[in-house]
């Protein structure tokens, strides 16, 4: 059957670059990734997966999104000369 039906979505602009580099190197596109969504929820007549909110307080939800931020280069990385000066600016901040 020809693919010819069309759904429009709005994304962050971040959030769509993300999913498209996940899903290429699976070598399938956002429009592959939504079509195997949908085909699999037609099969178990419903979502294809639990939908609940995270279980995270907020010390490790800003810790993570930390980590994100790290990982992404919004924020730069602490650097160390030793592993004695890193520890040490571990346990200062406790």
């Amino acid at each position: 059957m020809a693919k010819n039906a069309n759904i429009n979505i709005r994304i962050e602009p971040e959030i769509k670059s993300a999913a498209e580099n996940l899903f290429s190197s699976f070598g399938i596109t956002i429009s592959d990734a939504v079509n195997i969504f949908i085909r699999k929820s037609l099969m178990e007549g419903g979502i294809p997966f639990s939908v609940r909110q995270p279980r995270f307080n907020a010390e490790t939800e800003a810790a993570m999104q930390e980590a994100r931020d790290i990982a992404s280069g919004k924020i730069p990385a602490k650097k160390y000369h030793s592993a004695h000066e890193m520890i040490k600016d571990i346990t200062d901040e406790v």
